[in-house]
C-alpha cells in the first residue's frame, strides 16, 4: 500500500489549490480515504475523509465550507479541494487509509500514509 500525495505549493490568502493521493499497490475502491495535516509544532489533525460509497466526512470543523474531497476510482485517486485557503491552513498534507469502507475519527485506525505535500499560504 503507498500514495503519492500532488498538488502543494505556495498560495496567497484566498487562493485554492487542489491536492492529490494517487494509490498504488492497491485499490481504493473499497476503502475510506482521509486527508490529514500537520501544521508546525501541531499535532496532525485530520482535515476530510471519503468513505466507499462518496460519502464525506469533514474532520475539522475549521474547513467546512471551503475545502471538499473527491475520488476518482477509475483513476485511484483521491483529491482535495481547498477553496478560501488562510495562513492557518499552512500545514504538511498527507492522505492515509485505514483500509476500512467508513471514516473513523481516531487517528490510530489509519494504518497507511503518504508522505505529504507541502501546502504554505503566506502574503
Amino acid at each position: 500500500v503507498e500514495f503519492v500525495e500532488s498538488g502543494g505549493g505556495a498560495v496567497q490568502p484566498g487562493g485554492s489549490l487542489r491536492l492529490s493521493c494517487a494509490a498504488n499497490g492497491f485499490t481504493l475502491e473499497y476503502h475510506s480515504i482521509a486527508w490529514f495535516r500537520q501544521a508546525p509544532r501541531k499535532e496532525r489533525e485530520g482535515v476530510l475523509c471519503i468513505d466507499k460509497n462518496y460519502v464525506s466526512t469533514y474532520l475539522a470543523d475549521s474547513v467546512k465550507g471551503r475545502f471538499t474531497i473527491s475520488r476518482d476510482n477509475a483513476k485511484n485517486t483521491v483529491y482535495l479541494q481547498m477553496n478560501s485557503l488562510e495562513p492557518e491552513d499552512t500545514a504538511v498534507y498527507y492522505c492515509a487509509t485505514g483500509l476500512l469502507d467508513y471514516c473513523p475519527e481516531e487517528i490510530v485506525l489509519y494504518d497507511y500514509w503518504g508522505q505529504g505535500t507541502q501546502v504554505t499560504v503566506s502574503s
